[in-house]
């Protein structure tokens, strides 16, 4: 029995639509592929410079950091020196004090 007109055109028309259908699908999960690889390299590009700016700004916060420790101590050395120079300078108030008294009387 021959097939009629009708149902080899149903055939190979199906038979084009379903490797149409593969081929489209093919070029879509290559397409996305690709895409998500693309993706994947900006943001293990991303990553990797945000890893880099992190640390960049970790060491310059430590040093920030350490130079206000030191700024701290020198401050607290200045303050110390300030106050032991006041005591000095109000001991020899009170030696000029007792040096013009006895010279008075």
């Amino acid at each position: 029995a021959m097939a009629s007109n009708s149902q080899k055109f149903r055939e190979i028309n199906t038979e084009n639509c379903q490797a149409e259908l593969e081929r489209k699908m093919v070029i879509f999960y290559c397409n996305r592929g690709l895409i998500l690889s693309e993706t994947g390299e900006k943001v293990n590009d991303i990553n990797i410079d945000f890893n880099h700016r992190f640390l960049h700004f970790s060491a310059k916060i430590a040093l920030d950091s350490s130079y206000v420790q030191e700024l701290d101590e020198i401050l607290k050395e200045a303050r110390a020196i300030e106050k032991h120079l006041q005591q000095k300078r109000e001991k020899l108030k009170q030696r000029f004090a007792v040096i013009v008294n006895s010279l008075q009387s």
